[in-house]
């Protein structure tokens, strides 16, 4: 399939050897993937050096076969690998769960209802601001490892349950603490300020959005605590003049974009987020035909929560069917969160994904991998190239199908980020 290349000095070395299937969507986007059958995945210094054939294997890696006990070498026979999957759209710190508000929801109670009752974000808001930088931290890191149980190497994470200055850089600065710890997945920080508007602002939301541009965002990019800004364009949270002016400031900082659009209702965040360049629009399960078509001719990945329209029971779900077929970049994400989608199973999503979304087995397998890393503009991940970053995901699959066809259980049996085991942790390092 591929030549090996070279690199410094091995600071990790892998061999994954014997695979029964080794897919790799590529670089592009739309592009088949790409299916190798009795194959091998060689990483040397963090990245892909070779991939392939066992019978191309270069003589170079030949020797991590010799020993079977070596911790560098992973005897996959039977199983399917792909790249690390990329979970791009998560809200994975908080404090308390929202169990109760599901019992709710199960008794009819709508999303709706629930946030105007002083619940929904504004319940993690509470309790967030109640607790410490290090409390977050320590609830947070084994809800981040569970991601590599389930073959995700990078994690999008957001704030939003701050909605203060000092909680909102609180909840960053945690997430930053746990982006340096090697043995979770790679996470990529989101400022998600403009999540709701606080209820000391209820009564002047024009204030709080100043509070936003004016105080946080350049706090938040001073510091260099996120990658990106998001903002939740909805009825109830934010405006689309609102949403504009909280990007515009965000871009003029240096920082990425993202929006929360079209998750109940169609106010047009989709074609603003392709207007202002942003690297993905969220949700869309409400998005219109303008909408779609903006996408469709733009970089801007659609990312598609198939977790949360099931999770809240909301009776439709994103069209994602029509915006493949439309041409749109598609990413497919957990939206991992203590109120509309407690799950940090992304293979689940892909199965959802094809019969809720209407996606097909490959698109899905995409959205997971290529898709997700085109939305945190880490255009180097969800590939097996040479010389890319050495993320792998083993599956117990003999065929890749399999991850939609025998659904809802635990396949992920190797999780390796740079050339490092995720998951199951190694002892030897």
């Amino acid at each position: 399939m591929t030549a090996p290349v070279s690199g410094r000095p091995a600071r990790a070395e892998f061999l994954v050897h014997g695979l029964a299937q080794l897919v790799d969507p590529g670089g592009g986007t739309s592009d088949p993937l790409t299916i190798v059958e009795d194959a091998f995945v060689w990483i040397r210094d963090g990245r892909v050096a070779a991939n392939g054939r066992m019978q191309d294997l270069p003589a170079e890696a030949a020797p991590l076969l010799a020993d079977p006990t070596d911790p560098r070498a992973w005897d996959a026979r039977g199983h399917v690998g792909l790249p690390g999957l990329v979970d791009s759209h998560t809200h994975a710190v908080f404090g308390a769960t929202r169990e109760h508000e599901f019992e709710r929801r199960l008794a009819g109670a709508t999303y709706q209802e629930i946030a105007a009752g002083g619940g929904g974000i504004l319940f993690s808001v509470r309790d967030l601001r109640s607790r410490s930088e290090d409390e977050l931290v320590e609830l947070s890191r084994p809800r981040i490892a569970t991601f590599a149980r389930f073959g995700v190497t990078t994690v999008e994470v957001k704030s939003g349950y701050g909605l203060s200055l000092e909680d909102e850089v609180k909840t960053l600065r945690a997430i930053r603490r746990l982006a340096r710890e090697l043995d979770l997945p790679r996470l990529v920080p989101t400022f998600l300020g403009a999540h709701a508007i606080p209820p000391e602002f209820a009564s002047d939301r024009a204030a709080y959005v100043r509070l936003v541009v004016d105080e946080m965002l350049p706090a938040v990019a001073g510091e260099g605590l996120a990658e990106f800004c998001d903002v939740f364009c909805e009825a109830g949270a934010f405006r689309l003049d609102e949403t504009e002016a909280i990007l515009s400031a965000a871009a003029a900082l240096g920082l990425g974009l993202k929006v929360h659009a079209e998750e109940f209702t169609p106010l047009g965040g989709a074609a603003l987020a392709v207007r202002l360049g942003a690297a993905s629009a969220d949700h869309l399960i409400a998005i219109d035909a303008e909408g779609i078509a903006a996408l469709a001719t733009s970089s801007t990945v659609a990312t598609l929560l198939p977790g949360t329209s099931l999770f809240l029971k909301l009776g439709r779900h994103a069209p994602g069917r029509a915006l493949a077929d439309a041409g749109a970049t598609l990413a497919v994400a957990t939206d991992f969160n203590p109120g509309s989608s407690m799950t940090q199973n992304l293979p689940l999503m892909i199965p959802l994904a094809c019969l809720n979304l209407g996606l097909t087995i490959a698109e899905a397998v995409r959205a997971v991998t290529r898709g997700g890393a085109l939305a945190v503009s880490r255009p180097e991940l969800g590939s097996l190239e040479p010389g890319s970053p050495g993320d792998l995901s083993v599956f117990d699959a003999a065929d890749v199908r399999q991850l939609a066809y025998h659904y809802g259980v635990q396949r992920a049996v190797l999780t390796v980020r740079e050339g490092r085991r995720l998951w199951p942790p190694s002892t030897s390092e």
